[in-house]
């Protein structure tokens, strides 16, 4: 008998306000120097379209914090898991800017999210032990790998991962590429399952890339030269993160499959961070190229069109909404084997290979 990890429980809060490509058509949007477009923003927002494929997204109502929608998707998890919270070892929470208030542009991390979430819980078993991670977009697939290693040492047997965030606070009006972010909460429930057959997680990768990667995503200026230029908001390196993603995600992916022993033809999904639709697609060309087979149909479900890109959310969202079949015509079934990958801030990436 071994002990595997495996996903017994899964929730995601999905925020209610609807962000349209057609909201931004009043935005002022400059170049990063201050000065105008050369175009009108209907054209702006239709090459934003074909690129990235997000025609609408989620923004939390303004009462809500990124802890709020971590609470909802782990009452969610837990409940789908059907187990007592008081037997959860760990809380592990992902996200990149803390509790940003609606009409402030201050991160709040004290007391830590994931102390928040336990709070909220009304767990009292002090040895839950609770803390946060800042692993950009990968950090919910990194909280995996954490759990993983807390699961297989024996030092856990129940762990709540979560990948919180609300991008919409931080997001310059002025800048174009504030409409790829959006908001949502994913959790999951890792448990220590004996099998006489490996499943769950399989095998991992992770790599993190600072030597002249590091600031590809940072914090910056507003793009209008006018505003009070101590504000600062997410700002990317578009281009360099796009060959960046080409160049090392396939690799990371390959390398996780490869330590599983799983044939490349046994994966029936692939759920990759939604960052751009069209990074996405040539992520996954090239690492079915690297096996020297053609990509088959419906392997890579999309959430971004109508959900953007909620950064630590995404990966566990795209499972949770599977698993409800909530993202029709994508199913799971038992023994399906899966590709879990990220790539984001720091700069980092990973892969995960999971027997469902």
């Amino acid at each position: 008998m071994t002990i595997n990890s495996v996903i017994t429980g899964t929730g995601s809060y999905i925020p209610t306000v609807v962000k349209k490509n057609s909201d931004f058509l009043t935005n002022q949007f400059l170049n990063d120097d201050g000065t105008p477009f050369g175009y009108e923003n209907d054209v702006v927002i239709e090459k934003f379209k074909s690129i990235t494929g997000i025609e609408e997204r989620r923004y939390a109502s303004p009462e809500l914090n990124s802890s709020d929608l971590a609470f909802f998707a782990a009452e969610k998890a837990i409940a789908d898991a059907k187990i007592n919270q008081e037997d959860l070892n760990y809380i592990i929470l992902a996200h990149n800017f803390g509790d940003v208030n609606s009409v402030a542009n201050q991160s709040d991390i004290l007391p830590s999210l994931a102390s928040r979430v336990k709070h909220r819980l009304g767990i009292k078993n002090p040895n839950c032990v609770a803390y946060d991670i800042l692993f950009g977009c990968p950090g919910w697939i990194q909280g995996m790998i954490q759990a993983e290693a807390y699961i297989k040492s024996g030092m856990a047997k129940k762990c709540l991962v979560i990948g919180t965030e609300t991008l919409s606070r931080v997001l310059d009006d002025h800048d174009r590429d504030s409409m790829i972010y959006s908001d949502g909460a994913g959790a999951c429930v890792v448990e220590a399952v004996e099998s006489n057959i490996n499943t769950g997680i399989l095998s991992f990768a992770a790599q993190t890339y600072t030597f002249e990667e590091c600031y590809y995503l940072f914090f910056g200026k507003s793009y209008d030269k006018t505003e009070d230029e101590k504000v600062r908001y997410i700002k990317m390196y578009g281009r360099k993160i796009y060959e960046f993603g080409l160049n090392f995600v396939p690799m990371a992916m390959k390398e996780a499959l490869d330590k599983s022993g799983i044939d490349i033809l046994d994966v029936k999904k692939i759920l990759i961070h939604q960052a751009n639709e069209k990074m996405d697609e040539a992520i996954i060309k090239r690492f079915y190229r690297l096996y020297k087979t053609d990509i088959p149909n419906a392997v890579m479900p999309m959430s971004i069109h109508t959900l953007g890109n909620s950064s630590v959310a995404t990966v566990i969202t795209l499972f949770d909404l599977i698993k409800h079949g909530n993202l029709k015509p994508h199913s799971l079934n038992k023994g399906d084997v899966i590709l879990m990958a990220s790539v984001g801030a720091g700069m980092n990436i990973n892969a995960i290979a999971y027997k469902y």
